[in-house]
């Protein structure tokens, strides 16, 4: 457990192990939730990139992507037309 001390601003230093487990970096926005009772605080690169991907589960499966490789040669086919 880690302590933070709040300032008259309401602000507080993210202690360092905490900043290097949420890959946080100078100028990073930060995410918090409120879940039954406990408050979260999480990376919100990470957040936005989780929704992403929830939203997209199995979109690539309907357009013929069955693999990475699919993907990387469909990449390849749309630089080589422009």
């Amino acid at each position: 457990m880690t302590l933070a001390t709040v300032t008259t601003k309401g602000q507080i230093t993210i202690p360092q192990l905490i900043r290097n487990r949420l890959r946080l970096k100078t100028g990073d926005k930060v995410f918090f939730e409120e879940k039954q009772g406990r408050i979260y605080i999480a990376n919100a690169s990470q957040v936005a990139l989780s929704e992403i991907q929830k939203h997209m589960k199995g979109e690539a499966e309907k357009v013929g992507f069955q693999t990475e490789d699919d993907v990387i040669s469909y990449i390849k086919e749309l630089r080589a037309s422009r």
